[in-house]
């Protein structure tokens, strides 16, 4: 699917299609749902409709705030079973990731809702600030659509955009996120921390050879990495080729990839973690023969711009110069050929 961003295909291991799903909501109109504050004893009252976001605030400290959140939202896993699921979307079980893509490609050919947005529920959860995002029409709920939906239900909420195209910009939401929920404090110590772990990289990194990483973002049909995927690449010592560095990844061919002569290729499927990178993985290892590849966990480490990105930062480091760093955790990558 044409120009679109990470965070945005199927999270297969909850089986359902959301992030890469578009942004059309389906409206529920009629009776408003009671006031329910599910043992919330204060501070503002906020709803996450991306996963990324539901992961910054928890990395603030506000996870008792949050009161909303997507059926993806599953870092922590509490998010998802301990707060309300506003956004529903399709069951996806069983389904190739060309299926899913050619699904996606028909619905919004066709003009067809992809996203579920529970309004009344939504509604009722009186939110006060709802983070969403206007970064791509097939990535998750856009605020223009949110803001209507709130209109429509008469509901009194902020809603705050993150739109991050670069490294630098995830770190910017970060700040906004702190700043809108009345903490930049945590927020700036936070990133703070985020850089000096990136600047520790840059250290045992610096001198050494830079390896031609290529990025994989989707296999049936073939992406390239763009937005942010590119800087992490960068900042792990690598040098990335095939990429859109800050601008929308595409739909290419595996020439593309042979052509820009990669050393390494990083397998991070969105919506994908480990398990689910590697059987891709395979895929990418027949197409690029004789060339080392590497399956990564896409949702926990490379595609939701969040505080793990730096996490994913450490990891690619560690693939790419591994007399240099300390191995990754366990689950977190994986060389396939």
């Amino acid at each position: 699917m044409a120009n679109r961003t990470p965070e945005h295909r199927s999270t297969i291991n909850s089986g359902l299609l959301g992030n890469c799903t578009g942004c059309l909501s389906t409206f529920r109109p009629g009776r408003l749902a009671g006031r329910d504050r599910g043992g919330h004893d204060g501070g503002m009252r906020l709803v996450s409709l991306l996963p990324s976001a539901t992961e910054i605030v928890y990395a603030l400290g506000l996870g008792d705030d949050l009161v909303g959140v997507t059926f993806e939202c599953d870092e922590p896993p509490s998010a998802r079973t301990d707060k309300t699921v506003v956004v529903g979307g399709r069951d996806t079980r069983g389904m190739t990731p060309a299926a899913i893509d050619d699904y996606v490609k028909a619905q919004m050919s066709a003009g067809a809702d992809l996203y579920t947005l529970h309004a009344d529920a939504l509604a009722g959860l009186e939110p006060e600030l709802i983070l969403t995002q206007d970064l791509c029409r097939v990535c998750a709920l856009p605020s223009g659509h949110v803001e209507d939906a709130l209109d429509h239900l008469g509901c009194r909420a902020d809603v705050l955009s993150l739109d991050p195209y670069t490294l630098d910009e995830v770190f910017g939401t970060i700040l906004a996120v702190g700043t809108r929920t009345g903490v930049p404090d945590r927020a700036e110590a936070l990133v703070g921390a985020l850089r000096d772990r990136l600047a520790a990289v840059a250290s045992a990194v610096r001198g050494r050879p830079r390896p031609r990483v290529a990025v994989v973002e989707w296999v049936e049909p073939p992406f390239t990495a763009g937005h942010w995927v590119p800087d992490l690449v960068r900042a792990a010592g690598g040098e990335p080729v095939a990429a859109r560095p800050g601008a929308r990844s595409v739909e290419t061919t595996w020439r593309e990839f042979v052509d820009a002569e990669p050393e390494i290729v990083l397998v991070t499927p969105c919506g994908f973690h480990l398990d689910g990178a590697a059987r891709q993985a395979e895929v990418v290892a027949r197409r690029l023969p004789g060339v080392a590849v590497w399956a990564v966990d896409a949702d926990g480490l490379v595609v939701r711009p969040g505080p793990r990105l730096v996490d994913g930062i450490e990891a690619i480091a560690a693939i790419l110069h591994p007399d240099a760093v300390p191995e990754p955790p366990d689950g977190a990558v994986a060389r396939i050929a």
